[in-house]
């Protein structure tokens, strides 16, 4: 066939990653080639330049698929030889812990593997949590989108499967809790050795003269309360500049921001170069400008993009700003503040004055004060909204007076239940096991109710 399109496509393998997949491509209308490529999960790497890496190791029969679809699109491909000799090599796993498979049932299953590492990748599917059942890595997630399904799977790499799913995240995480409770692990595992080098491989290419530059790690997706907390100051700025009923006032010192209500009845005090865990927030309302507080609300310097996100918004929306101030703060009020921890199946305890909800993890938590909520009037921290260990060692945390708006609890409960943010791996990572040899699929979850599961 004569091509038709003037782009020309030259696949080769990569520099580095010994089974991954360059092309590079040129011609006026590269850009047809380029689109088809990255629609296909092909990665820029340069200008012109993209590679296909993946967890399974097949990137020589996807490519040879591509160059089949370029070919009939009219774009001209050319395969280089030392890439033509690589995808016509037979080769298959050792040791496969399904020998009944044939090689194309074999890749079938590996493709599911690398489709669910991709939404892993690309934040489609939220893994809530993880754990090691002795022989593999297992994990729970939801599939954040129009399904909305939560999933449990088995399994690392090309061999990681869907061994269940279910109708809610509450549901799926009671079930893994059942399983690996004194295993599991907030978020998703550290990433395998072959998952940070197909990490590497899709790091841009370096000029043949320049030094290379470490690969920056990809933000992950976690649940909000393990978020980083990004830029509290342009958080407060955006805030600003999109609510005109909200006015700035700089105080004397360039330390402090002072954001002010129209109706001078509700301030935010932002202070500025302040230790992570020391006080940056100071949320005041008064019933008039001149009188007394009527609730405060304080997060520290490490609290997560998302919390104070969902604060500002609910500040925005100027709902339930007004509390009664003379009535006690009664079990109706707390079960509403509450009321996402218990439907997302946080662990509920009572330990004398404090009651508490803990994350399925046990890294966050929500805890009232039984004893400080009999004492209003002297606005004490009753509520504590906190990440860490225990409300006594914790990375960040919020505290609330007895009149807190239940509304506005009730909001950062459920950003802490359901919300999700981005969170920077550290340079250093943990030692991890890795093989290509993995432990077969275990047997599904037995989970009450569970939706109908995948199965070969």
């Amino acid at each position: 066939m004569t091509p038709t399109i003037d782009a020309h496509v030259c696949l080769d393998t990569h520099p580095t990653h010994p089974s991954a997949v360059t092309a590079v491509l040129t011609g006026t209308q590269a850009h047809v080639a380029h689109l088809g490529l990255e629609a296909a999960d092909w990665t820029v790497i340069a200008d012109n330049t993209l590679v296909l890496v993946r967890i399974d190791h097949e990137e020589t029969y996807w490519a040879k698929d591509a160059a089949k679809h370029l070919a009939a699109e009219g774009i001209t491909v050319e395969i280089t030889p030392r890439l033509q000799k690589a995808m016509d090599e037979e080769w298959t796993w050792a040791n496969y812990p399904m020998p009944w498979c044939t090689r194309s049932e074999i890749r079938e299953v590996s493709n599911q593997a690398q489709k669910i590492h991709d939404d892993i990748r690309h934040g489609q599917l939220l893994i809530h949590a993880h754990a090691h059942d002795g022989h593999t890595t297992v994990a729970v997630g939801t599939y954040l989108g129009r399904s909305g399904k939560s999933v449990y799977l088995h399994g690392e790499d090309h061999l990681r499967q869907v061994a269940d799913t279910f109708h809610s995240p509450a549901g799926a995480m009671l079930a893994f809790e059942k399983l690996h409770g004194s295993e599991m692990r907030p978020g998703p595992a550290p990433l395998t050795d072959t998952e940070r080098a197909a990490a590497e491989a899709r790091a841009p290419l370096a000029l043949p003269a320049a030094k290379p530059e470490p690969a920056r790690p990809e933000p992950e997706t976690v649940p909000a309360y393990l978020a980083d907390a990004d830029d509290h100051d342009a958080l407060l700025d955006a805030f600003l500049d999109a609510h005109g009923d909200w006015e700035k006032w700089r105080t004397w010192s360039d330390e402090t921001t002072h954001a002010i209500h129209e109706s001078q009845t509700l301030r935010i005090e932002r202070a500025h170069e302040t230790p992570a865990h020391e006080t940056a927030w100071t949320v005041a309302a008064y019933e008039t400008p001149v009188s007394d507080r009527m609730w405060v609300l304080t997060a520290t310097g490490a609290t997560p993009a998302p919390v104070i996100e969902e604060l500002l918004n609910h500040l925005a929306d100027g709902d339930g700003w007004d509390t009664a101030i003379g009535a006690p703060v009664d079990e109706k009020m707390v079960t509403a503040a509450t009321q996402p921890l218990t439907d997302a199946g946080w662990k509920h305890t009572v330990d004398g004055r404090w009651i508490r909800w803990t994350s399925p993890g046990g890294d966050a938590g929500v805890q009232f004060d039984a004893f400080t909520a009999q004492h209003p009037s002297q606005n004490l921290a009753t509520w504590t909204v906190w990440a860490g260990p225990d409300p006594d060692r914790t990375t960040w945390a919020v505290t609330a007076s007895p009149h807190t708006p239940s509304s506005l609890l009730a909001d950062l409960s459920e950003t802490l239940a359901y919300g999700t943010g981005l969170r920077r791996p550290q340079p250093a990572s943990p030692e991890r096991r890795t093989s290509l040899i993995t432990s077969p699929p275990a047997p599904p979850v037995d989970a009450a109710n569970p939706a109908v599961s995948r199965s070969r």
